[in-house]
Order: C-alpha cells, then structure tokens, then sequence
C-alpha cells in the first residue's frame, strides 16, 4: 500500500480535502441520473461503491477522528449501505500508513533521537496502520516490541473533524441533526481520551492486572521508557487478525473457545471492573492457533456509572416491557423517552424500544447462544432498518437514550459481530447477569 509523504494538519487543509470530496461525490451522482436518462438504467449499487471509495479515500489521507468515525460507523451493521461498510472497515486493518521520515520526525520530538538509535531494529515500513496511529515492529535486547506512532495533528483536529463530518453524516446516511449531535459529543470525548498514550498504557497495565485470572487471555507488557503522549511501546504478540485466523479455517472447538474467552472478557469487565475496552473491532484482538486471545489496543475506555448500569440492565430483563409503569419509568431515566414528548409519540417509541431491547437482549437470556445464527443478525439489521427511516426518529429535536450507552452498545454490537464472523457458540448466561436477567 502506497506510503503518505504528508499529513493534512491545519483546519484549511483538511476542510479543503473534504470540499474536494463534495465535488467528486456530485459528479458521481450527476454521472449516475446522466446514465440512467440515456439508457435507463438505476445502478444504485455501484454509485453507492464509487461514492465509498471517494469518501474513504478522503478519509484515509486525513486519518485521525474523520477517519475513526468511519471505522466506527462500519462496525454499527445496518446503519451504512453495505458498499460503505465494506469499503470503512479496512480502516480497522489497514488504512494507508505514513512515510517513515514523519515517522522519524515524532521520534525526534518526544525523544531527541530516531527509532534505529533507541532500538536495535526499527521496521521503516508499518506492519498495521489504522485511524489514529500505526504499529511498527521493533527489537532491544532480543525481545520483540511492537511501537505504535500518532499521526502527527490528529489530536488538535478532532473538534474540526468532526464538525466537518457532521453534517456530510447526517445527509448522506439519514441520520437527524439532533441524533449525530448526541451521538458525536461523547464521541469527541472518548477521542481527546484515545490520542493521550500515556493514559492507554495507565489503562492497559491496570486492565490487564484486573483481568489477568480469564484463562486464556494474553496481555502485551508496556515500557514507559520508551513512550510517550504520542508513541507506545509493548510487547509483540504472536496471533492471526479475525480475517486470517477464519481463513485457516479453525475447529467449531477452536471457534468456540476463542469467543467464549472473548465474551468472559466483556462480561468480567462491565459487571465486575464496570469500565470496559470499548473499541471491539476485529484489528483490536489476534487469535491464537493454540487457543489464547492477545488484547493490543487500550486506547478507548469507557467507564460505566453505577446508576446508568442499574437501569440500562433492569431494562434489558426479559418481558419488562409487559410491566408497562415500570418500563415507561425506565424509559423516562434513561431518556429514551423526554419530557416534551406527546402522546403520540410515547406510544410510538415505547413500541420500537420494546421491540429493540427484547432483540438485542436476547444472547443474554440463553444458556448458550449461537452466534453463527444468520437469521438473528437479519433481524438486527432489519429493525436497524426500520429505525433508521422511522419519520419520528428522523425529525428528532433531541437526542435520545444516554450518553453513557452509545459506547455500551456499540461495544455490544462490536462484541456480537465478532462472535458472528467466528461463527462462535457460546455460554453467555452468566451468575452476575442473573442479578439482573431473571
């Protein structure tokens, strides 16, 4: 994949990038309705790819947070045409790295030195590259590192980004103003946090001690002498990402005893730690042919308050919605629902909510789940569907649901479209859930 000799750092640069985008996008479009008046022909799909490829190109020059929004939007199944989602999770993997001397350059700043006068072997081409950061190989001593290096600018960008990216959101992909403001906020958070190195390596060493008891989990050692606010060095660990791990074509065994490492994880970390790795996506995690599960990236933390973690489970129980006074008053908590709503409205949402929670709790109320289960993720993705157009939910003039629940289900979401690719069946109930699932 070709190197970046540039990044795009101040706000006219980036903002000129993505007015250039704009302009390929129409042309698309024009080319698209010219075609279909000449030869009627509506080839919605393959405008769909070219306006994919456009934006993720785009995107993947600029990298930081626009880039990360991307990489999270493919994640959340059913919300993108499928041509997006496919085309924005190559961000989780392999999105295009930067040259080495900018990789030199961030050395120098933070550590007065280059990588090959720290380390006794510095890869100049990244093996991993992603939104944020990108991963180079390294050795000291004759242990092998792994050393990942920010993006110069993305940290200062990301408020810029992501007003940029708003309202490009908001049209392309139907999604209210009110609704991508919400949602975007904590997002900006949770990104100002994910730039900060030295926080991820706090995180990932007390995440790792606290879950070092879940068999079958690995966790990289990380050397505070040789990072910094924009560069981490840890352990390299052995391990197939998703993709090529499934390509070796592993056991139901080995499918299901690698998820069900991956669900213990969850499970410990948001009933027991109540913080959680909320980043699950495929390039976060390296399977291992004999078994064990790597965990390599600690950079998004969110931390689950006890009375948002009260209701959002009290309302996840099986048939509450039956009990209709306390349902609504779980609604109302946790602003599904607002003050200001009508009748009419209260009546339409509690029905979509209902039928929501009751599909998206469902894994928690089996003895074993199957998540290799097909016709569940048709359901997912057809009540995403349905949400999505839903008029009401559209013209929203608010926001809904908790902040603190846009990480949670995403990580949920993250987590079950893991367990789907794996095609992994697993034991998800579970002594702490039955706390609140009973």
């Amino acid at each position: 994949m070709k190197e970046q000799d540039r990044i795009y750092s101040s706000r006219s640069q980036r903002t000129g990038k993505f007015l250039k985008t704009g302009v390929k996008l129409g042309a698309n479009y024009l080319k698209h309705y010219g075609k279909k008046m000449v030869t009627g022909e509506d080839n919605r799909d393959s405008l769909q790819e070219r306006n994919a490829e456009d934006v993720y190109e785009a995107l993947s020059s600029l990298k930081g947070s626009a880039l990360k929004v991307a990489q999270m939007l493919s994640m959340d199944q059913g919300i993108l045409p499928q041509a997006y989602t496919q085309k924005f999770a190559q961000a989780q993997y392999s999105a295009p790295p930067l040259s080495y001397p900018l990789v030199v350059k961030t050395f120098q700043q933070y550590f007065k030195e280059s990588p090959t006068e720290l380390f006794d072997s510095f890869s100049k081409q990244s093996v991993a590259a992603a939104s944020i950061g990108q991963v180079h190989q390294a050795s000291l001593n004759g242990k092998k590192l792994a050393v990942k290096v920010q993006y110069p600018g993305v940290a200062t960008s990301i408020q810029s980004d992501l007003k940029m990216v708003k309202p490009v959101v908001s049209t392309m992909f139907n999604i209210s103003q009110a609704e991508i403001n919400h949602y975007l906020e904590e997002v900006e958070v949770r990104l100002l946090e994910e730039t900060d190195y030295e926080l991820e390596l706090q995180r990932g060493q007390s995440i790792s001690e606290a879950c070092k008891d879940i068999k079958g989990l690995r966790f990289p050692k990380y050397y505070e002498e040789f990072s910094s606010e924009r560069i981490l060095t840890m352990d390299w660990l052995e391990g197939l990402h998703l993709d090529k791990f499934i390509a070796t074509n592993p056991d139901q065994e080995s499918r299901n005893q690698l998820g069900q490492i991956l669900w213990d994880f969850y499970d410990f970390q948001i009933h027991k730690l109540r913080e959680l790795h909320a980043d699950p996506h495929p390039g976060n995690f390296l399977f291992n042919q004999n078994g064990e599960l790597g965990i390599i990236d600690f950079g998004c933390i969110k931390t689950l308050p006890d009375s948002f973690y009260q209701n959002y489970f009290q309302i996840m129980k099986p048939a509450i919605s039956e009990n209709e006074e306390e349902f609504l008053d779980l609604l109302y908590k946790l602003q599904f629902l607002l003050p200001s709503d009508s009748e009419k409205e209260v009546n339409h949402f509690k029905v979509i909510y209902a039928d929501l929670l009751k599909l998206l709790g469902r894994p928690f109320f089996e003895e074993q789940f199957d998540f290799s289960n097909k016709a569940y993720f048709e359901e997912v993705y057809a009540l995403s569907e349905i949400f999505q157009n839903d008029k009401l939910v559209r013209n929203a003039k608010a926001g809904r649901g908790p902040k603190d629940a846009i990480y949670l289900n995403r990580t949920y979401f993250g987590l079950y479209n893991i367990l789907h690719l794996l095609g992994a069946k697993i034991h998800t109930h579970s002594a702490v859930n039955d706390l609140f699932l009973v």
